[in-house]
């Protein structure tokens, strides 16, 4: 009997990107991977975002599914949301990636790969191993500050993977179960920082694969001061949250 390509669910959050949306339905339709479907999750964009991805459900040479969502409480409750539909409807495999087409959808055969052929729980796609970049445009000091970002997150945490604050993941269905993905609090960075840290604490292993970052063409980023507020406190917390689980446990 034909063996069944394990299902592959492209959670795409979104907020006022409907000139790059249909672009990046595009770009995932050529990678012609079997049994892949895209889950846009959208946080009712005003610019009338969720119209076109309604549009895509019905047009798009791939299945589309739109998840709408009423409030704009952030990225990582926007990822929560998209992850928690995909496994609902059987996901084997969830890829994470923003709209902007910052993300390179041609690694994601690559990433696809490294997650199935190895024993990793979540493969990064990242911008600090060996052949992976970030925009050659960003400035010098946003340059810095990610650089910072990950060595500051590495050395709380103790992560050990080059981008710690990557956004561009493919994910076993079983690792986001086993990390109850459904718990997760945090926003912004700060989500990519727990989701890690949820893996490691667990003891299963995160895989990088090279990507080079892109800078968004289109629209403008939603990088607010609260988001990185939050991304600089949540390390701690989950440091010592971490150390007080251990406690316990030890205690039981």
């Amino acid at each position: 009997m034909e063996s069944v390509a394990p299902k592959v669910t492209v959670v795409v959050p979104t907020y006022n990107e409907r000139d790059n949306l249909p672009k990046l339905v595009e770009f995932l339709d050529a990678l012609q991977i079997a049994n892949m479907h895209v889950l846009v999750v959208d946080d009712n964009s005003p610019d009338g975002t969720g119209d076109v991805a309604e549009k895509l459900a019905i047009d798009a040479p791939i299945p589309v599914g739109v998840l709408h969502r009423t409030v704009k409480d952030g990225l990582g409750r926007a990822y929560v949301a998209g992850m928690t539909r995909a496994l609902d409807e059987g996901a084997d495999i969830v890829i994470q990636m923003d709209a902007d087409l910052s993300h390179p959808a041609e690694a994601i055969p690559r990433m696809v790969e490294a997650l199935t052929q190895t024993d990793a729980a979540v493969v990064l796609g990242s911008r600090y191993v060996a052949g992976g970049a970030v925009a050659s445009d960003w400035p010098w000091h946003r340059k810095a500050l990610s650089a910072w970002a990950n060595f500051y997150v590495n050395a709380i945490l103790r992560l050990r993977v080059k981008d710690a604050t990557a956004g561009f993941k493919a994910w076993h269905a079983d690792t986001l179960r086993a990390i109850d993905v459904h718990g997760v609090q945090s926003n912004g960075y700060a989500f990519q920082v727990e989701m890690n840290y949820r893996t490691v604490q667990r003891g299963m292993r995160i895989a990088e694969v090279p990507i080079r970052f892109e800078e968004r063409t289109d629209g403008v980023s939603k990088m607010s001061l609260g988001v990185q507020m939050e991304s600089a406190l949540v390390p701690w917390k989950l440091r010592f949250s971490g150390r007080a689980a251990k406690r316990n446990r030890a205690r039981g």
